[in-house]
């Protein structure tokens, strides 16, 4: 189940967003160290818009056809244009053919005549056989050039009108191909409206729910050991009510490139708002503050800063956020984790200057803004190649410790007053 509704959230985040960049490039070679946020996902009224214009396209669609179809139909009317010019020909060859057919009598019947001639007959009479033969001669010869060209001209209207059925055929291949298109991309949104309508009478029963978004901002893709990065989260309320609580939950996790797990105290995580009065340390069950009364439709942003100890060993770090509730998912299920990936240089590292890629792996991440896949299941989703499985692997145990807390906070809704 959860699987088909991403696959339609997919299209309707396709459809409400008709242009979507995305570029590949290598995380650990660029000259410049890239921030990282993630495409927020549709609200309940933007897949209604989504739906609305993928109910219009399919409409259009069948309008196209249906004019295609009619544009076949009337090349069998003589009224139309091409038929008319086809018809015409068609009886000028007829006609061409018949006077040929008359005018090769008259010349047989008058070459007839001279030869049936008497011996005696008189040379005037004789001559004036001979004068009916070649008139006679002349018109077959005329008629026979005329038959020729009734003929072309019969041909290039033949072709021509076969041509526009080949087109009108094609153009109607082509508009059925354009329908069936958009009917799949309407079912599926509208299946990716009808989930997300079902998810709104009950948001705490859906973990992968499109509801509630946290985007994270402004991370780098590289970070050195005894430096520091600000960035953002923003939690949207893309439901159709007001939320009174919502806990933003962030956690950092890194290893070393021996795939031994990076002590938390040397990743040292903070938040602020504009009532916190200061920046503050996340607390133990990785909640950064809280945010009170989201009205419908509205987003709230909280700064987050990561400071990295001189002695973080260089490796792999994941980011890890998402907004709570403060209710437990019906189903049992964790609340949904978006990650993002950043590579931990060694101190004193200029970042975009280290960790080019070997010849037999292929570089992750990228120089756009777009971070490394992701799903909304709590795993990594794996890109690049074999050589990077050991992050690969150590982001999934980061998972389950991640997992384990939110479900914690969860649990604890109702300590923090």
């Amino acid at each position: 189940m959860n699987i088909r509704r991403a696959l339609a959230t997919a299209v309707a985040a396709a459809v409400t967003a008709p242009v979507v960049m995305l570029s590949a490039g290598s995380a650990f070679a660029d000259a410049q160290p890239p921030s990282q946020t993630q495409q927020k996902k549709p609200t309940v009224a933007e897949l209604e818009k989504a739906a609305a214009a993928a109910k219009k396209a399919y409409e259009d669609a069948q309008v196209k056809e249906k004019a295609a179809r009619k544009a076949l139909d009337d090349l069998d009317s003589p009224a139309n244009p091409l038929r008319a010019a086809y018809l015409a020909a068609d009886k000028a060859a007829g006609k061409a053919t018949a006077d040929k057919a008359v005018a090769d009598k008259a010349l047989s019947d008058a070459e007839f005549d001279l030869e049936t001639l008497p011996a005696d007959a008189k040379p005037e009479d004789r001559d004036a056989k001979k004068k009916a033969i070649e008139e006679a001669r002349k018109a077959a010869e005329k008629a026979a050039r005329d038959q020729t060209e009734a003929k072309a001209a019969l041909k290039t209207a033949a072709d021509t009108l076969g041509d526009a059925r080949v087109k009108a055929g094609q153009e109607i291949d082509k508009a059925q191909q354009e329908v069936a298109k958009a009917l799949t991309a309407k079912e599926t949104t509208d299946q990716a409206l009808a989930d997300a309508k079902k998810a709104a009478e009950n948001p705490s029963c859906e973990p992968g729910s499109l509801l509630v978004s946290s985007v994270l901002t402004g991370l780098p893709s590289q970070l050195a050991a005894g430096t520091s990065a600000e960035f953002s989260l923003r939690i949207t309320n893309g439901t159709d009510k007001a939320i009174a609580r919502l806990r933003p939950f962030t956690y950092v996790w890194a290893a070393d490139k021996g795939n031994h797990k990076v002590a938390p105290g040397l990743l040292h995580l903070q938040w602020s708002t504009a009532k916190s009065g200061g920046w503050k340390d996340v607390d133990s069950l990785h909640r950064a503050g809280v945010v009170e009364d989201l009205a419908a439709g509205a987003h709230a942003d909280v700064k987050l800063r990561l400071k990295l100890d001189a002695k973080t060993p260089a490796g792999q770090g994941f980011a890890f956020v998402a907004a709570l509730n403060g209710e437990k998912p019906c189903d049992g299920s964790q609340p949904p984790l978006d990650k993002y990936p950043f590579e931990i240089l060694a101190a004193g590292t200029k970042p975009g200057t280290q960790g080019k890629s070997t010849p037999d792996s292929k570089p992750q991440g990228g120089t756009s803004t777009t971070p490394v896949n992701t799903t909304s299941s709590g795993q990594l989703a794996a890109t690049g190649s074999s050589s990077a499985t050991p992050q690969l692997t150590l982001a999934g145990g980061a998972a389950l410790v991640v997992g384990a807390g939110a479900v914690a906070a969860v649990r604890r809704r109702r300590t923090d007053g």
